[in-house]
Parts: C-alpha cells; sequence; structure tokens
C-alpha cells in the first residue's frame, strides 16, 4: 500500500507543505496522544489556499476515490467521484461562477442536500476566495431574509425545489438553481461548459474570510461565526486525529450540508487525512439504512450525534460492521449506556468529542485509549484548555467546575476569526485573555474533562448546584427511556427543582408505573440533593436541527397537569395543577 503520509517526495511546496508535515505529526502519533500533543504545531502561514494548494496537489498524486454519494439501490446506484474528478469539475465550478459575477470575498449562500454538488461548490468557492454561507434545507423564508440580509448574500447556490422560499426575500442577489430550472435563476448545470484549468487572481491570504455560520440560536438571535483560510480547513487537523481517520480510510459522517458539523467531518477531516468520504442523506435515512451504508460500503470510521446513536441502540446494532475501525460521536454529550451498548456489541469504543461552531475539535477521548464512559476527554492537539471561574476569571481547583476556556496566549488556529457585525459579543467572548466556550465542565484527577452543563443550564436545587446532564445521563439508563432532559423548575423550599421530560421506550407506557420505576432507578444513581422530582412524559423533545435539546422551550413550557412528582412515597400521581 503506498504510504499517503510521505511528504519529502511529494510535490507539496511551502505552505501545504508545512500542513503536510503538521499533519503527518499526528498521523504518526495516532495512538499516542502525549507524543502527539508534545510535538504538534500549528502551521501559520500567510497565504494558503486549501483547495488549490492542498486538494488539487493531492488529486494530481494519483486519482483515488474522495466522495461516495450513497445511491438509493443499494452499492451498484451509488456514484464514486475520484479526487481528480472533483479537482476538475471544482474549477470548472469556479471559473463559471467568476463569469457571473462572483469575486473574492462575496457572499455565496448555499442550500443543498447531500449531493455532489455540496462538495463541487465549496472547493470552487475556496478556490475563488468566496465566502460561504452553508445553509440546511429546512430553513424558512424568515431565516433565509435574515441570512441575506446580515450576511451580505450576493449568490445564492439552491435546490431548484427550494427556491420558491427565497421569493419574498429583498436585496440585489442572483439565484443558481441545482437540480432544475428555475425562471430568473442561472442554471448550474451549465457549468460543465466551463473550462477545466483554473487560474486564481491572485494569492489567498490565510487570514481572509471563508465561511460564516449561523448557529443554532436556541437562547437567543442566531449569531453569525465567521472562519477564515486556514481556521477551519487548517484547524481540522484536530478533529482528524479525535476522529481517528487515516490515509485511505472510508469515512461516514451523519450530518446535514448547513451545519458547521459538515465541513468538521463530511469535508475537512476526511480529506485532510487523504480517505473517502460517504454522502449519506441522512434526513431521509431510517437506523436500518444507516446500519446497512456502514456494512456495505466498507466504512472504517463513523462519527453521528448521539441523537442518531439513541436511534441505532433502539433498532438494535446487531453485527459489528466488517471495516468498522473508529466510532465517535459529538454535537451532545454522550451518555455512558452508550458507551457500553458498543463496547458490548461491537467491541469497539464509541469516543465522545467536543467542539463548537467556534471552533474545530478541542476535546475528545483520543483513539488508542480506552473510551471514558461519561467524559468528554483529553484536550486535543493544539489546544490550551483551562477551566475558569465565570465570576472571577481564575481558574478553578481539579473537582470544581469551570468555564471551558482556550488561552489565548497561543491562540489556537482552530478558533473563529469573531461574530460578524457584532463587535461588543466578540470583545466578551475573547475577554481576558481567553475564548470564553459558555460550556462548564470539571476537570478530573487523570486530566481528563467531564461536561456539566451550559453555564446558564445550571442551576441551585435546595443549595446545590445541579448540572443537568449527570441527572439526563442516570435517566438514560432505565430501559424505559429513550431520550430525556431535565430542566428547573419553581420550588417553593428550594428555589429550583429538577424537572425530566422524558420520552418513553418504544413498548413502554407512559403511565404512573413507568414514572415511578424511572424516578426510584434514578434515585438510586444520585445522590439525594440531585434527585429528579418531577417528571413529565413527551412524545419527543424539542431539538435544533443539530441535534441539540432546546431547553429553553421546556423551561417555558410552566406547570402542567399530567407531571408525576417524587415527593410521595406512593406510586406518583397526577400533581392536580
Amino acid at each position: 500500500m503506498t504510504d499517503l503520509t510521505r511528504t519529502s517526495d511529494g510535490p507539496f511546496q511551502g505552505p501545504a507543505a508545512e500542513f503536510l508535515a503538521a499533519r503527518d505529526a499526528l498521523l504518526l502519533h495516532r495512538t499516542d496522544l502525549t507524543k502527539a500533543v508534545e510535538t504538534f504545531r500549528w502551521p501559520r502561514p500567510e497565504h494558503f489556499n486549501w483547495a488549490l494548494d492542498y486538494f488539487d496537489t493531492v488529486a494530481a498524486r494519483g486519482d483515488r476515490d474522495a466522495l461516495r454519494v450513497v445511491g438509493p439501490g443499494g452499492p451498484a446506484t451509488d456514484r464514486l467521484i475520484g479526487y481528480g474528478e472533483l479537482s476538475r469539475r471544482s474549477a470548472q465550478v469556479a471559473n463559471w461562477l467568476r463569469g457571473l459575477g462572483v469575486r473574492r470575498g462575496e457572499a455565496v449562500l448555499l442550500m443543498l442536500g447531500n449531493r455532489a454538488e455540496v462538495w463541487e461548490t465549496m472547493l470552487a468557492a475556496i478556490k475563488l476566495g468566496a465566502v460561504v454561507i452553508p445553509t440546511y434545507t429546512t430553513a424558512t423564508p424568515g431565516e433565509l431574509a435574515d441570512r441575506l440580509d446580515r450576511g451580505r448574500v450576493r449568490h445564492v447556490v439552491a435546490e431548484a425545489d427550494l427556491a420558491d422560499r427565497f421569493a419574498a426575500a429583498s436585496g440585489g442577489w442572483q439565484g443558481i438553481a441545482v437540480g432544475g430550472e428555475v425562471r430568473g435563476w442561472q442554471r448550474y448545470a451549465d457549468s460543465r461548459t466551463a473550462p477545466e484549468e483554473f487560474t486564481p487572481d491572485g494569492p489567498t491570504r490565510a487570514a481572509d474570510p471563508l465561511f460564516r455560520y449561523f448557529t443554532s440560536g436556541t437562547t437567543s438571535r442566531p449569531k453569525m461565526v465567521e472562519h477564515t483560510h486556514v481556521s477551519y480547513p487548517v484547524g481540522h487537523l484536530s478533529g482528524m486525529y479525535w476522529n481517528g481517520v487515516r490515509p485511505g480510510d472510508v469515512h461516514l459522517n451523519i450530518s446535514a450540508p448547513g451545519w458547521a458539523k459538515h465541513a468538521w467531518s463530511s469535508l475537512f477531516v476526511p480529506w485532510n487525512a487523504e480517505a473517502t468520504v460517504v454522502a449519506l442523506d441522512a434526513a431521509r435515512s431510517t437506523p436500518g439504512q444507516i446500519l446497512e451504508v456502514l456494512r456495505t460500503r466498507r466504512v472504517s470510521t463513523f462519527c453521528a450525534p448521539p441523537t442518531v446513536w439513541r436511534g441505532l441502540a433502539a433498532h438494535g446494532l446487531g453485527e459489528r460492521p466488517p471495516e468498522l475501525r473508529e466510532t465517535v460521536a459529538a454535537g451532545e454529550p454522550l451518555e455512558p449506556s452508550l458507551v457500553e451498548l458498543v463496547a458490548g456489541s461491537w467491541g469497539l469504543d464509541l469516543r465522545d468529542g467536543y467542539g463548537q461552531t467556534e471552533t474545530t475539535g478541542q476535546i475528545g477521548n483520543p483513539p488508542g485509549r480506552a473510551a471514558l464512559p461519561g467524559s468528554m476527554g483529553f484536550p486535543l492537539p493544539g489546544y490550551t484548555v483551562v477551566l475558569v471561574d465565570p465570576e472571577s476569571g481564575e481558574p478553578v481547583a481539579d473537582g470544581e467546575p469551570g468555564e471551558i476556556c482556550l488561552d489565548l496566549a497561543d491562540r489556537p488556529l482552530g478558533l473563529m476569526r469573531g461574530y460578524v457585525g457584532d463587535p461588543d459579543r466578540t470583545a466578551k467572548a475573547l475577554a481576558g485573555g481567553y475564548y470564553r466556550s459558555g460550556d462548564l465542565a470539571r476537570r478530573e484527577p487523570d486530566g481528563s474533562l467531564t461536561y456539566l452543563a451550559r453555564s446558564d443550564d445550571m442551576f441551585k436545587s435546595f443549595d446545590h448546584r445541579i448540572s443537568p446532564r449527570e441527572l439526563e445521563d442516570a435517566l438514560l439508563r432505565h430501559p424505559a427511556v429513550a431520550d430525556a432532559a431535565v430542566v428547573p423548575v419553581p420550588d417553593p423550599v428550594g428555589l429550583w427543582a429538577p424537572k425530566a421530560f422524558v420520552v418513553p421506550a418504544a413498548g413502554r407506557s407512559a403511565s404512573a408505573g413507568t414514572a415511578r420505576e424511572i424516578l426510584d432507578a434514578a434515585s438510586a444513581l444520585l445522590p439525594p440533593e440531585k434527585r429528579v422530582r418531577v417528571l413529565e412524559f413527551a412524545a419527543a423533545l424539542p431539538r435544533t436541527t443539530s441535534g441539540k435539546v432546546r431547553r429553553a422551550a421546556l423551561r417555558d413550557q410552566g406547570p402542567r397537569a399530567a407531571e408525576y412528582r417524587a415527593e410521595r412515597p406512593d406510586a406518583p400521581s397526577l400533581s392536580g395543577r
């Protein structure tokens, strides 16, 4: 097998060679976190264009599968696209877009499903130096109008059958339709007539903007996070390390275009490793279909949010996919029961990881170490993580809750440039020599970190600080619980009391008896001061498109009639509110 990690005899030069050297250091020490942290240094070039300097050079070294778009009828219906084909095709798209007036620094809103045109357009935009605003296909007309306005969008590339959502949007933008024709819009299919050789209009500055991501906005107006030509393309070396992806791997990530996690693990993580991306329409895929893809497409590395892992668990994992080597989860905290299930069923470590739209992977259970159930893991190479008291701004001792912060004295390359149009919020996030994540964690004696909550999700109950996640982990261990979220509700004595919203597992009734089982089991796992005092069954939990629980929506519901309370010694009864 060709050694794809060697750069000394390859055509890489300048910044691309520095990038490859940093990557190779991580691949060399992929199962030794201590060595990886000691040897890794971020490359910090003045100029860098990932698509031109790196991707096109990889393509020139020999054509291998870069992308596998899963078809509707089994492996024979899949579309396989090589690095060379994508290099040429993205050059065509870049030339065609430039002919339509797309210029360096101009914003392009991209709203497509998991189809080849996503990767073609992303690569083309990088080559042009345009700024991409990825947008999920479920965005409403109101959300789109906001993005067009605040993102200063000049061009829209969207599914033809979604064009009507832009009908009322104002502004001087032009539309480009993919997969069909729309009156007044350009046809993406016409890009196939453009030349396959692309010449940039000048060097790309590493600090130039490349992406603007709108956050999920669970508690406030969505923030617009800006990343550069290095903060995501190069910054995702940390995610490559955490995922454990190696050259020649086949990588499946369950994520929809429009979310940062798609750029994380369906673009830069696998292609930085010279692996193959498997593109699956996750929104329309059942757990059974995901498992079928894992088994029939020779997937070796797999990343999915805990929500998807819960669905796979409910369906039944079955036999281990034959080529699968690495399994990871991100997007929300991972409950220990899932780690234990995957270990027992497949003999694999399901490794939790942590990052944000504002960063690349910061913390994770690394390959080569047994996964720690309930743990976020350790700071990843390139990230210096400090836990800080949110009020005093001082580092906290081990065992004490603190805000996850990044030390800006050695600013990680994967950190955002800032929040577009919001200098006050940017200054607040970068105050005191730290990037402040807004998430709370606890450092254990071995240096690992345990996630607690968003800083605004923590609450005091009977004079004890409560992390909703700790209580949810206890609830999710019960077989009658398919999903759970904990929020504070007013209490006349304790100020606040933990209330659980529980989605019952298939075949389990939303009854008083089931509620008693769940509450009793959780009480056996938690100290008395942290017991869940109120339980309400729900058909589903409100979540963002990226899978995060919208706790504010649960808190805002107020007292309900069908609440089961733990205070009474007999079987819980309706509260009678």
